[in-house]
């Protein structure tokens, strides 16, 4: 099943509560907005800020804020910060060959599902999670055709 961790789903939460509070918020308020746990939210929002994501200011006004504008951070560089490498299945993403790869019906259409998802992913941007409406980004078809006969 393909599903997003509670780390990288906390992640995207933050990110688009800090996109709605230019000024930045801390982790604390963060946490009891939406029930997450502080120390756990905390090391998320360490990770973020590692990763250039986040910049962080100490002290008792300090908090968190986007390092870039929310237009320019991706769902996928989000979810990749947090979690790694999207795998939808090894038999593309990793160099060892299986029993069943000379005969495997399924890796190319696999594999062009799984650019398609991480394009989706790529073309959501933090501030377009800010929209309650937010439409569902066009693919190209040719991004996601199998090559299938009907």
């Amino acid at each position: 099943m393909l599903k997003l961790t509670k780390k990288a789903d906390y992640g995207l939460i933050a990110l688009r509560h800090l996109a709605e509070m230019p000024g930045g918020s801390s982790a604390k308020d963060i946490a009891v907005n939406y029930g997450i746990p502080l120390p756990l939210l905390s090391k998320i929002l360490q990770k973020l800020a590692r990763e250039g994501l986040l910049a962080s200011e100490q002290g008792t006004r300090g908090g968190y804020r986007l390092a870039r504008d929310p237009h320019e951070i991706s769902a996928l560089e989000v979810i990749r910060a947090i979690d790694g490498p999207i795998i939808l299945t090894h038999c593309f993403t990793e160099h060892t060959e299986c029993d069943q790869s000379g005969r495997c019906p399924v890796r190319e259409p696999l594999r062009k599902v799984h650019e398609g998802i991480l394009q989706l992913l790529e073309n959501i941007s933090i501030s377009d999670l800010t929209q309650d409406g937010m439409p569902v980004p066009a693919i190209p078809l040719t991004t996601i055709q199998f090559g299938m006969k009907t």
